[in-house]
């Protein structure tokens, strides 16, 4: 195995991976992420111990347990680039050794399952209510910067969704990846499923106009319209496409579960997306409880 040099893998004076902060003893084999590093403490204080509690930039994690099972939850911060980072890092803390910098012969792969919230493509996800995605599909461009393969049924998808929204030539070449099958089949009750698509922004992006003028005004109503098979698109955001795609080639298993706080159809936002988000950590975690693990 060849050595990692100290520009590539940043380790810091505590031994502990640069932008996390984090030391490997201190990650557990369940990761949760969170978008908003004030959500940190509203998953953890679900907890019925935390015994790390760590804080760097944008980046607060807190492990600890539920039950006898051990997790950690940590703030990702929003946007593809930021997964970018954490997706490498959490693989870093399992996968190298911190002490010769080499990868470690036998891998491990980690449970990663976004807690976030997420608008609604179709009239009836409604806000207030859960999806959980069994496909993240990307036109933020990340997973391009690596080596990575569509299977035929990802590339015919892929090329009926750039026919259908009309994107030739505008943005990079979209990519698709499958949340991991071990973990959605846990959220089935209460939760609606579909391809939930990643956006590199807020506004353009997701078709949001204030000021600028946008490229393509009628994608949000295409990506509403797109169906290939029974795949539709329920929902989208700006983080679950990084995650699946960066997960399924580090080999770890992910999912995103999103609370709708926005229908973009009806033009709708909820009234107290706190109190769903709420709903969704409580959600989550009596899964993992009982399931999960």
């Amino acid at each position: 195995m060849s050595r990692i040099a100290e520009s590539e893998l940043i380790i810091n004076n505590r031994g502990a991976i640069y932008h996390l902060d984090l030391r490997p003893e201190e990650l557990a084999g369940t990761v949760i992420t969170v978008g908003d590093p004030d959500r940190v403490k509203e998953v953890s204080k679900h907890f019925d111990s935390v015994e790390v509690k760590r804080q760097h930039r944008e980046f607060i994690s807190h492990t600890g347990y539920v039950g006898k099972k051990r997790l950690t939850v940590l703030s990702s911060g929003i946007g593809p680039d930021n997964i970018d980072i954490v997706l490498n890092e959490l693989d870093a803390l399992v996968n190298i050794d911190f002490t010769t910098r080499e990868i470690k012969k036998e891998l491990k792969s980690l449970n990663i399952i976004r807690i976030g919230t997420s608008g609604s493509l179709q009239s009836d996800i409604p806000v207030d209510s859960f999806v959980a995605s069994t496909h993240g599909l990307g036109v933020d461009n990340l997973l391009n910067f690596y080596r990575h393969e569509q299977n035929d049924e990802e590339l015919q998808l892929l090329h009926s969704f750039v026919t259908h929204t009309q994107i030739h030539g505008q943005i990079g070449n979209p990519y698709i990846s499958s949340g991991a099958a071990s973990l959605i089949k846990n959220f089935v009750k209460d939760f609606h499923q579909g391809i939930t698509v990643t956006c590199p922004g807020f506004y353009g992006p997701q078709g949001r106009i204030l000021r600028l003028g946008i490229r393509n005004p009628e994608f949000v109503n295409r990506l509403t319209d797109f169906r290939f098979g029974n795949h539709r698109i329920t929902n989208f955001e700006m983080e679950t496409s990084a995650i699946y795609g960066l997960g399924k080639l580090l080999g770890h298993n992910c999912l995103a579960v999103n609370a709708i706080v926005a229908n973009r159809v009806k033009k709708e936002f909820s009234k107290d997306g706190m109190a769903t988000v709420e709903n969704l950590i409580q959600k989550f975690l009596q899964i993992f409880s009982d399931q999960i693990g």
